[in-house]
């Protein structure tokens, strides 16, 4: 489980790393009217994979995880408490709708024939993703729900 988990960690920041390049380049592509390049779909290609990995890795954590079990066990309980909401439902509604909001953009970007309208939807659709997925992580410091922000094997 905690092999598992701590690969759940490392992922996290490889989708920030590249969700941040994606919305840098959707944010350069808009105010500078420049050519929605290779680049650019790379950037939202590795984003969606990274993120298509961690779904993964969530659905396995579902299974095996002492703190999913519990809050599965009993959800009445889960949402009286502030850890088993977040870990049950919280995380895990938003990471569906950040992975949703990805899939989209690119699907819709790959429709559009304008460069424009491209780093615009990019910029919308992958910018949105971002903001839930802050949203998601348990960051050191909060409360009842903060996890390291380096996993220890």
């Amino acid at each position: 489980m905690q092999t598992v988990l701590g690969i759940h960690s490392i992922v996290r920041w490889l989708i920030l790393l590249f969700g941040l390049w994606a919305v840098i380049r959707a944010i350069m592509g808009v105010s500078g009217k420049s050519a929605y390049t290779a680049a650019d779909t790379k950037a939202g290609l590795f984003f969606m994979i990274f993120l298509d990995i961690q779904f993964l890795l969530g659905i396995i954590l579902l299974f095996i995880s002492p703190i999913a079990q519990t809050a599965f066990s009993d959800m009445g309980a889960a949402m009286g408490n502030k850890g088993l909401r977040f870990f049950s439902v919280e995380h895990t509604v938003l990471a569906i709708a950040a992975i949703a909001l990805v899939h989209i953009g690119r699907s819709k970007i790959k429709k559009l024939a304008d460069d424009g309208k491209k780093h615009k939807t990019a910029l919308i659709f992958f910018g949105l993703a971002l903001v839930l997925l802050l949203a998601l992580i348990p960051w050191p410091g909060r409360e009842v729900i903060g996890r390291a922000l380096f996993p220890s094997f």
